[in-house]
């Protein structure tokens, strides 16, 4: 096994091995691993103590900010209030200054009275309780031995948890499916109880011991879940159901909400009642000992655990799962299903006993929040450009918090005056939804990471140049470098004079503004007309692409990883122009859909030293541009590139936590997705093009769309683009 020790963050501390239920489905009591019967009834007073020291040690060791601790059974409260009190003060000793403790405890809730909840309420102890729906779903395997329900007891439970005073710690019901059971009978006895959380388990089961499919139905346990869920997404989704989020989180690119679904690597680790120290408790329905270890906590460490080759099989991700569940497109939801069900004669390597259930599952809930999950940021622009306002304004945030107080009175005065500019007109979102000042942003918070200054100050030049914009009479003081006076969106002015830096005061005048230094007032009449010593950014106008900014001066431009070129001059800036709008003229005419697209997209061009048209780090709306590289193609390829980049910015189209590779026939190596989704995106825009290449080019973007649409890490919104895609595609085959 490889890779780092991934440090346990979640221990099931056992402190009862009994139980006083018989529950039929009980993986402790009635599957393979009957080693309960040789162990404590009761965790032990030294048992306790070194779990304590252990979880301490192996927090401060992995920085850990919190540890989960879930005290469990048999049933716990068997232990009674003295050893729980016990329990809680040695793990609140250990842990004070090193991390926080989360306590919880499952209980079927039998036992649960004010004199519990009470030692529960001083060490914040949160409660799950088991029950399996209406009183005859409960009872058709929560029973005591004679066959008494059990039902009524852990109503009462669920009421007393429920009281004003111990809410905040009610964690919610856990329900394990019986497909014999009604589905909307369950949940409706279930919501009715008003529970903060809901939990619906597969019951455990192997290869070798499968579970119990009335009419041999592969998909049993996913038409009875779907049928909850219909009901659930019909009201409202009233309550958090932990399985349907966590299945709509990982298809939005998100992760899993529990261990038994997806891929992230297990955390967890079970101390027993003597101490000994075992793999996830699931592992007892597999075989006798699946879950050993031969560690205990009086001799060994929780990295020995760790280390474990059971442990760490379980920690492998998408290289842990069978074959045929790393090539299933919905192996990021399921994960291949919990480990436990993967089991057959000896070997966990392949997919789970309900494979076919998690499979239709996962495609349920997918065909059903499709619409509502799909970024409208696909399909309508304007809901585009406000995410990415939206980014820009959580980057100057972060910024802002980043800074925590040490951006001196420029900084203080530069937010407060941004309040007052944004209060009173748009002129802020106009220059923020300038490209460029997320390349500022995105290098002044790289700096603040680093321990660098980085350039705080050049918030009041936005602020400046946002208030002329809202035609404010606001004066704004802007700090400058190497005697030039930089305003986002306007230009740049020369100021005059032997200083090189200093603060000059920016405000309002007539159609243009004023500029008073130390030592001099200069005027600029109109913004968008050179004057003495001032240079406005200028403007190229294309055929359906009008009033581009032409941005020569901004000095956050080099951002392209090509070198920007310098400031053009009159007759330079004309000849750039003139050659970028026949290229344009050409786009146009071959593609006019692309290019009307483009256009509603494209605010900025810069001129590039050399090289072809490119994107960088900045925001939606630029493209960088070298003449000797330019053509129709390439421009159209970076106007492509820089749309999808913009959707990559505000949109989940894959999740970025796997390391999944795909093959195709035009690249000898596997590759990721986004390399697949790049060619796609850009591949049916230059098929529509045509040229010399338009064959290969529909062949390879054929390709690339063939991998994506078996490629697990894409979310609904990924999905739904490539949909899009492959019908651009199919339109410009068959032209």
């Amino acid at each position: 096994m490889t890779g780092p020790l991934v440090p346990f963050r979640e221990i099931v501390l056992k402190v009862h091995s009994r139980c006083d239920l018989a529950c039929d489905h009980c993986y402790v009591y009635e599957h393979a691993d009957q080693s309960w019967r040789t162990r404590p009834k009761a965790i032990s007073d030294r048992a306790i103590h070194w779990t304590a020291l252990r979880l301490a040690e192996h927090a401060r060791t992995h920085d850990l900010p919190s540890v989960s601790v879930i005290l469990h059974g048999g049933e716990p409260l068997l232990a009674g209030p003295a050893r729980l009190r016990r329990v809680c003060e040695e793990l609140t000793g250990a842990l004070a200054g090193t991390a926080e403790l989360d306590l919880r405890i499952h209980t079927n809730g039998l036992q649960l009275s004010p004199r519990y909840l009470d030692l529960f309420e001083e060490f914040h102890v949160r409660v799950g309780i088991s029950l399996d729906g209406d009183r005859a779903s409960n009872d058709r395997h929560r029973r005591f031995a004679d066959g008494r329900t059990s039902h009524p007891l852990v109503l009462r439970a669920v009421e007393l948890l429920r009281q004003d005073r111990y809410a905040p710690l009610d964690l919610g019901l856990l329900c394990t499916i019986d497909v014999l059971n009604d589905p909307v009978a369950v949940y409706d006895a279930l919501t009715a109880l008003g529970p903060p959380r809901i939990d619906f388990l597969l019951p455990h089961a192997t290869w070798d011991d499968p579970p119990h499919r009335p009419g041999g139905s592969p998909t049993a346990y996913a038409d009875w879940i779907l049928t909850v869920f219909d009901r659930w997404d019909a009201q409202g989704r009233p309550v958090p159901v932990r399985l349907f989020e966590s299945v709509i989180s990982t298809l939005n690119g998100g992760p899993s909400l529990t261990e038994s679904l997806g891929l992230a690597p297990t955390d967890l680790v079970v101390v027993e009642t003597d101490g000994t120290l075992e793999q996830v408790d699931s592992l007892k329905s597999a075989y006798e000992g699946a879950a050993f270890t031969g560690f205990d906590v009086f001799s060994h460490t929780f990295d020995e655990v760790a280390a474990h080759p059971g442990v760490r099989a379980r920690q492998l991700g998408l290289a842990g799962v069978g074959e045929k569940c790393r090539e299933c497109p919905v192996v990021r939801s399921c994960g291949g299903g919990l480990y436990t069900h993967r089991y057959r004669a000896g070997s966990f390597d392949q997919e789970s006993v309900y494979c076919a259930d998690l499979e239709a599952l996962v495609r349920g809930i997918e065909s059903r929040t499709a619409a509502a999950t799909t970024s409208p940021a696909l399909t309508d622009p304007g809901e585009l450009d406000a995410g990415q306002q939206e980014l820009t304004r959580t980057l100057l945030a972060a910024v802002h918090a980043e800074l925590a107080g040490r951006g001196g009175d420029d900084w203080a005065r530069a937010w407060e005056l941004a309040g007052a500019v944004e209060q009173r007109s748009d002129g802020l979102d106009t220059v923020l939804a300038h490209p460029y000042t997320r390349t500022w942003l995105l290098s002044c918070l790289d700096a603040l990471h680093e321990g660098r200054p980085g350039t705080p100050g050049r918030l009041a030049a936005h602020v400046a140049a946002a208030a002329l914009r809202g035609g404010l009479d606001l004066p704004v003081t802007v700090a400058y470098t190497g005697a030039l006076l930089h305003l986002p969106t306007y230009g740049a002015l020369r100021l005059p004079g032997p200083a090189e830096s200093g603060r000059a005061e920016v405000r309002r005048a007539e159609k243009g503004f004023l500029v008073r230094t130390a030592g001099a007032e200069l005027r600029v009449p109109r913004p968008d007309e050179a004057a003495d010593g001032w240079q406005p950014v200028r403007r190229t106008d294309c055929d359906g692409a009008p009033d581009l900014a032409l941005d020569d001066l901004d000095p956050y431009r080099d951002c392209f990883g090509t070198p920007a070129g310098p400031r053009l001059t009159l007759a330079g800036a004309a000849g750039w122009s003139r050659r970028f709008a026949e290229t344009w003229s050409a786009l146009r005419a071959a593609v006019p859909v692309h290019a009307a697209d483009a256009a509603a997209r494209l605010t900025t061009v810069t001129p590039l030293a050399a090289g072809e048209p490119a994107v960088g780090r900045h925001g939606h709306g630029a493209i960088g541009v070298s003449l000797p590289g330019l053509t129709p193609g390439g421009l159209l390829r970076a106007v492509r590139r820089t749309k999808l980049r913009a959707l990559l910015d505000v949109t989940d189209l894959y999740a970025q936590d796997g390391s999944w590779l795909h093959r195709v026939a035009w690249r000898q190596a596997p590759v990721p997705v986004s390399e697949l989704l790049s060619c796609a995106y850009e591949g049916v825009a230059l098929a529509a093009y045509g040229g010399e290449d338009r064959a290969r080019t529909l062949a390879h973007t054929r390709q690339a769309l063939e991998a994506l649409e078996g490629a697990a890490e894409l979310t609904v919104s990924g999905r739904s683009l490539v949909a899009a895609l492959w019908g651009e595609w199919e339109e410009t085959a068959r032209g």
